[in-house]
This record gives C-alpha cells, structure tokens and sequence, in this order.
C-alpha cells in the first residue's frame, strides 16, 4: 500500500516537469481577434507580454485599435494581419504618437513585431491604406446555426489547435483521478485485512 501512494507521489513529480517543459516555451499571451465586417470574418493573432483589454476595427478608416494594460515597462508584441483585412502602408501611433515598428509580410499576412516602453494603459492604432484587397470569389458569411461547433468553421482538412493550457487542465484530472483511485482502492484493502 505504501509502494502505491509511493509510486503516485513520485508519477505527480515526473509529470509536473515534463508540463513545466511546454509552458517554457510559450512566449507570451496569444489572443486572436475575430474581425467581422462586411460580411466577412477575419483572424488577427496577438501574441505580447501584456494583457489586452480590449480592441475594434474601424472599416471606414481602415483602423485596427488595440487597448492594452501593461505591468511591465519593456513591451514586445508580435501581430499577424491577414493580408485580405488590412494592407498597403501602414501607419501606427502608440499613445497617439507614432512609432515604426518592424513589418514583414508574404502573400497572405502582415507580421508585426512591435518593441516599446511603458507601464499602464496603452493604445495602439494600425492604419492601412486598402481594406478588403484580393477578396475575389470570397463568399461573405451567411448566418449560421446557432448548433454548430468550432470544426464548421475549420479548412478542410485543417484540426483545432489544443493550447498547453488544455494539456495542463488534462494532466491535473488524470493526476487527481489517480489519486481518488489510490485512496480508493487503499481504504478497499484496509477492511479485507
């Protein structure tokens, strides 16, 4: 019986590391942004080192705004804007000054790498200069049931992504599962003897 609650003990210290491993790896917050205008739906990725509290797109101006709390006072943000959504020059302001940050882009996305200073409330404006580029034979959102699940919504052939947040909240259960079994099967044999 020892050799049982022995063997769960040390399994909760071998698993806790290896999941310490993949949240390591993660970067910073991811936070996608879904942008419906014109009858259309587009993702926006946001990866940062600071909580974002809120955002909106303005379609007439062609303006992306990203309200932001930051606890620290270096920033880095990195932002994926499809293509589709938002292009041609881009002009952006962080507290209504502007600043340049790094922009790569290939046929499809705008990647974003902003690097700044601050602590607090920030606001950070994108600006293109075209909206809505290369949408030919795009068919604009009908309504869809209220029923259907994240997968309707998938490329074919494309799966749902499973956040390491997930693997943790799995490995907790198993671990907790385990452990009522142990204790379980514990209290079993104590009253057989």
């Amino acid at each position: 019986m020892k050799s049982i609650l022995l063997l769960v003990v040390v399994l909760f210290f071998v698993i806790s590391p290896v999941h310490g491993q993949l949240l390591s790896d993660a970067t910073g917050f991811l936070n996608r942004l879904d942008i419906e205008t014109s009858g259309h739906i587009f993702e926006i990725e946001l990866v940062s080192n600071f909580d974002l509290s809120d955002y909106s797109f303005e379609k007439e101006q062609k303006q992306l705004t990203i309200y932001f709390d930051s606890g620290l006072e270096n920033n880095l943000a990195e932002i994926i804007i499809p293509k589709n959504l938002l292009s041609g020059d881009f002009t952006f302001y962080l507290n209504d000054q502007e600043f340049f940050p790094k922009i790569e882009s290939n046929e499809k996305i705008h990647f974003i790498t902003f690097e700044f200073t601050g602590l607090g409330s920030n606001v950070i404006k994108i600006i293109g200069t075209e909206y809505l580029t290369g949408m030919d034979g795009v068919i604009p959102i009908e309504n869809e049931s209220s029923n259907s699940d994240d997968s309707d919504f998938l490329p074919p052939g494309e799966k749902l992504e499973t956040s390491s947040n997930d693997y943790l909240i799995w490995i907790i259960v198993g671990v907790t599962v385990v452990i009522i079994a142990v204790f379980g099967i514990m209290k079993i044999l104590k009253k057989k003897n």
